[in-house]
């Protein structure tokens, strides 16, 4: 983990790379979270993280997974779905700093899941694409996982 200051001079001036889970139960339903925090503070997104300096993909799909999920996943056990660009206003750190995110969609099935709120989701539900495209308050970088080219190609 990096410091306050540090975290926050990488966020200023560099794009930041993640890992999104697009994860869907046996019901055809995707598991949401709501944001607490910024950026997309108040949404409905996809759980996900950041990968680290040093650290493969397939360690951060371990990592991301067992944090959002409390389970840890294989990557093997995903669906590379591409590459997305988040663009934001802001930051954790506040209005002052903007983010950017080269975000990797990955497509999880899962069984049942019972999801808690953390530090980063006030709730966490399942939706059907239908009301997950239509709904305002999911966020429009998580509907773009379910629109025909939204990924960078």
């Amino acid at each position: 983990m990096l410091n306050k200051d540090i975290f926050a001079n990488i966020v200023k001036n560099s794009p930041l790379i993640s890992i999104d889970l697009i994860v869907q139960n046996r019901k055809d339903e995707i598991l949401l979270g709501l944001r607490r925090n910024n950026p997309a503070q108040g949404f409905w997104f996809v759980p996900g993280g950041r990968i680290f300096k040093n650290e493969s993909i397939a360690n951060a799909f371990k990592r991301i997974s067992k944090n959002e999920l409390g389970i840890e996943y294989n990557l093997d056990k995903s669906e590379f779905i591409g590459v997305f660009e988040h663009f934001y206003d802001n930051s954790f750190f506040g209005e002052s700093i903007s983010t950017h995110y080269i975000a990797m969609g990955f497509e999880l099935s899962v069984g049942d899941l019972k999801m808690a709120g953390d530090e980063q989701h006030e709730i966490y539900k399942w939706f059907c694409k239908t009301r997950l495209l239509s709904d305002a308050k999911v966020h429009e970088y998580t509907k773009n996982y379910f629109l025909e080219g939204k990924g960078i190609k």
